[in-house]
């Protein structure tokens, strides 16, 4: 049976991507090299930036999946989320809106990997 499970994202450049998203999760790696770095994000649950696997990744470039960030608080703590998101000039794809299953909102990385901030199911 699987104990962790980690996504992965693929990136241009894994430090960068590592200050990007550590500012946005408030936490630092848990493993660094210079081309994969990894977010311990809780018992069994990973988030691993991974660069130097595909050639100039473009945020032009239509993406399938996304990260999502489940949090535990209601509308009042997503939407200050969102907020704080705008202020550090993060990419929104689609603001604060109800979903059917919450009120969630989308942005981007600087790679144009998706990533959703959404209630814990």
């Amino acid at each position: 049976m699987t104990t962790s499970v980690v996504s992965i994202v693929y990136v241009n450049d894994a430090p960068a991507a590592a200050r990007f998203y550590g500012d946005l999760l408030g936490m630092s790696p848990s493993f660094e090299t210079p081309g994969y770095i990894t977010f311990d994000l809780g018992p069994g649950a990973d988030l691993a930036l991974w660069s130097d696997q595909f050639e100039d990744l473009s945020p032009d470039v239509p993406r399938t999946s996304e990260v999502c960030l489940a949090i535990d608080g209601g509308p009042d703590e997503l939407n200050a989320i969102f907020k704080q998101w705008q202020s550090k000039g993060v990419t929104i794809l689609h603001e604060p809106h109800d979903a059917g299953f919450g009120l969630t909102f989308l942005a981007a990385d600087p790679d144009g990997n998706r990533i959703r901030v959404a209630p814990r199911g």
